[in-house]
């Protein structure tokens, strides 16, 4: 997938553009950037936080929607992105950092399960919603980090959770 980025820091600070182009092979993501290729390995860890090695280093990136594109936050550094054909990227863009193998869906905050969306045994698309957990008076939907099938559910409605407490297992 090809992709014009528009990348700017805190402020619109250093705004460019940026040539990407990303593809899957096997369990490797190749990168191109400005027409250098990398290596790299991409794992969804938790719904919008990705684990991602590049050239030896290990970065957490955290990739929020907002309203005319995405908040990227690398550490302590924070990134405004706008794809600038947005068509070719929304059809895709759960599949280009989607987990793979066993997924274990981990609660993100302490709550209570208000909602189960999905049960043992359903077929799920990455990004379809799992369950909802309310926490602050806020309700948060977990998604499927990949596409598979729920092999177990570990919680049920009205049940109160952990941060980090397993919830259900994708496979």
């Amino acid at each position: 997938m090809k992709l014009e980025v528009r990348i700017s820091g805190p402020g619109g600070q250093r705004e460019r553009t940026r040539s990407l182009e990303l593809e899957r092979e096997g369990g490797r993501l190749r990168v191109t950037l400005d027409g250098r290729q990398l290596e790299a390995d991409a794992v969804e860890i938790a719904p919008g936080t990705y684990s991602i090695l590049l050239a030896g280093r290990s970065f957490e990136v955290r990739v929020l929607p907002v309203e005319g594109g995405l908040r990227v936050h690398i550490g302590a550094e924070e990134f405004a992105a706008k794809v600038l054909d947005p068509r070719a990227w929304r059809g895709k863009r759960s599949g280009v950092l989607e987990a793979e193998g066993r997924q274990q869906i981990i609660a993100p905050m302490p709550g209570k399960v208000v909602r189960l969306l999905v049960k043992a045994g359903d077929a799920v698309e990455a990004g379809q919603g799992l369950l909802v957990v309310e926490a602050m008076k806020m309700q948060n939907e977990i998604r499927a980090p990949k596409t598979g099938k729920v092999e177990r559910m570990l919680i049920s409605e009205g049940q109160a959770v952990n941060a980090g407490e397993v919830l259900a297992v994708i496979t």
